[in-house]
């Protein structure tokens, strides 16, 4: 198993860092296990929307220098990555979808998590963190 861990500030500013990161750790290791950039690029997409949500939403009413922990795991078979915030947490189940053809100004980031994860999972930790957990397989064909 590979693995690494960031630490950062709430700022969205930062997400051009967290971004660069994680390629980082791809270049080093999900590319030799097979994964195409197509797929990099989607879990770029699910960390980013990740990040953010816990930027504007979880973080919204606390100060920038709250940080944000984010780790990546990677198995033969997996990628999972997490993403910890210190916010109130929220019950995702209650988020109604967004309809087809309507537009609004928010609500999308579940959804599009969704379409993105093999897995998605968002609790609260014992030690008082939520943590949003986004799994993909490497065999997945939906990537």
């Amino acid at each position: 198993m590979e693995e690494d861990h960031l630490t950062i500030k709430s700022e969205l500013k930062l997400l051009t860092q967290v971004q660069k990161w994680f390629e980082q750790f791809c270049s080093k290791y999900l590319y030799q296990f097979g994964w195409s950039e197509i797929q990099v690029y989607r879990l770029n997409l699910a960390l980013a929307e990740g990040f953010t949500n816990a930027v504007r939403h979880a973080h919204r009413l606390l100060p920038p220098e709250t940080t944000i922990d984010i780790e990546v795991k990677l198995w033969t078979d997996r990628l999972e990555i997490r993403v910890w915030d210190r916010g109130e947490p929220f019950n995702p189940d209650a988020i109604a979808e967004p309809q087809p053809g309507t537009l609004q100004a928010g609500g999308y980031g579940w959804f599009i998590l969704r379409r993105l994860a093999d897995r998605l999972e968002y609790k609260r930790d014992d030690d008082g963190r939520n943590c949003l957990l986004i799994v993909k397989y490497s065999s997945s064909s939906s990537l």
